[in-house]
């Protein structure tokens, strides 16, 4: 054979075992790409899953406070009823319920721990079954949503606003009443009174209002 043929054969064979390593390495790279993308779809759809879960899926708190506030005028007919205990006066407060102010306001403040619909939406004032309603009724229902949720009460503080009557001689029966609906220790409830120094509705004796802060612990 010529020299030039056989340079042709090599050149050949050369081209021919370049191709094929070629071709091959391309099929590897193929199938290191699709198997890295498979990997990266799973791992996305995992992400999303997780972040999807994040976002419906709430929080459990260890500690969670809410604050509630109710006020009511005070007018004649009416009795007074404060933190589920009668107490003597000329005048009781004008509601739809009995007009609890206090239970009012404890029952907000648990429910707005909850980060849950308030009182006037859970039993709205438009509902005549409601009309009359012992208040103790709306507040063991947010008990009962609390220990859904797991929790029990840490402490409450609360502070009634009054002008008159003077409720200093009442406190204690309150304070152990309230203790009971929330199933709770005494020694977690606070029950302070006040008056309004003679301003504003509350201060004319004309209504009621009442402050609560309460701290709520998951178990």
């Amino acid at each position: 054979w010529s020299q030039n043929k056989l340079k042709g054969m090599f050149h050949r064979q050369h081209a021919f075992q370049t191709g094929r390593q070629v071709n091959t390495s391309c099929t590897r790279v193929h199938h290191m790409t699709a198997a890295r993308t498979a990997r990266q779809r799973t791992l996305g759809v995992r992400a999303q899953a997780a972040v999807t879960a994040s976002e419906t899926a709430a929080p459990v708190l260890p500690y969670r406070v809410g604050h509630g506030f109710d006020l009511h005028r005070l007018a004649e007919g009416y009795k007074l009823v404060i933190g589920g205990i009668e107490i003597p006066h000329t005048k009781g407060c004008e509601a739809h319920s009995d007009g609890d102010v206090l239970l009012h306001t404890i029952t907000d403040a648990i429910l707005g721990a909850l980060c849950m619909p308030d009182i006037g939406q859970l039993f709205p004032d438009t509902d005549p079954k409601w009309q009359g309603a012992r208040s103790d009724i709306f507040l063991s229902e947010a008990v009962r949503l609390m220990e859904q949720q797991g929790y029990t009460v840490g402490n409450i503080d609360c502070t009634i606003i009054a002008e008159r009557p003077k409720l200093s001689p009442h406190k204690e029966v309150i304070r152990a009443n309230v203790a009971k609906l929330l199933k709770a220790h005494p020694s977690v409830v606070n029950i302070k009174a006040k008056t309004h120094e003679k301003v504003d509705s509350i201060g004319e004796g004309r209504s009621i209002g009442c402050h609560a802060v309460i701290m709520l612990i998951h178990t």
